[in-house]
Parts: C-alpha cells; sequence; structure tokens
C-alpha cells in the first residue's frame, strides 16, 4: 500500500495536527498516522468522516490510480 500523501496534505492545508483530526472523527492519531504512511487501510466509514472533515471527496483522498 503506498504511502497516502493527498491526506497528509489536505491535513496540513486545514492546518490540523494527525491528533486533531484524529479527535474530529474519533480515532486514535495512531490510525491517522498508519494510514498516512499506507500502514492501514480504513473502512468506507472512517474515509467519509475523514473527507468530510477535510473537505474533499473519497476520489481526492483515497483513490488510487494505478499505474499502468
Amino acid at each position: 500500500m503506498a504511502k497516502n500523501l493527498a491526506l497528509k496534505s489536505a491535513r496540513a492545508a486545514k492546518d490540523l495536527s494527525q491528533q486533531q483530526l484524529a479527535d474530529e472523527v474519533g480515532v486514535a492519531r495512531q490510525t491517522i498516522n498508519a494510514i498516512e504512511k499506507g500502514d492501514y487501510n480504513p473502512t468506507v466509514k472512517l474515509c467519509i468522516s475523514i473527507c468530510r472533515t477535510l473537505g474533499k471527496t473519497l476520489n481526492d483522498l483515497f483513490w488510487e490510480d494505478e499505474e499502468l
């Protein structure tokens, strides 16, 4: 799984720490860290919650374009 740089970038653009985003969506900071590092595949429910908090779409943050 690739690093989620789009999530990290969107979080930084909103000036939120990992802890602040975690608090907003109801998970541990370690969960946000693991998603950003590509070590954890979040549920659709969590993805939607993160997107709403950051004002982004699922495609913006979680769609992976595969190299052909």
